[in-house]
């Protein structure tokens, strides 16, 4: 083989990591030792799903959204601290999609 041919192999390669990369499945972050938690992220620093008029990953427009879920290592989503909530009440995250701190 040319090394024109490795150049172009070794690209692809690096190519379709990264592609994959963007795409965790359920599967491949638990065999990861990581878990959805939804609720806990910055605005725009979730890994993905983050409800209605929102793409993907960074696209959270609240802090602590509660539709927009990261990975963290399993077992911690609800032991996370996070800032109480504007009624003085604990905000926790969750396994589940959570109905508050939705953007307006």
């Amino acid at each position: 083989m040319s090394s024109k041919t490795l150049t172009s192999l070794a690209l692809a390669g690096a190519v379709a990591t990264v592609v994959s990369a963007g795409t965790l499945t359920a599967h491949d972050a638990e065999a990861a030792g990581k878990e959805k938690c939804y609720g806990v992220s910055l605005a725009g620093a979730n890994d993905c799903a983050a409800g209605p008029g929102t793409s993907c990953a960074g696209t959270s427009k609240v802090d602590y959204q509660g539709n927009a879920w990261t990975l963290v290592p399993k077992g911690t989503c609800a032991s996370i601290e996070l800032p109480k909530m504007a009624d003085g009440s604990d905000r926790t995250g969750s396994l589940k999609p959570l109905k508050r701190d939705l953007p307006s």
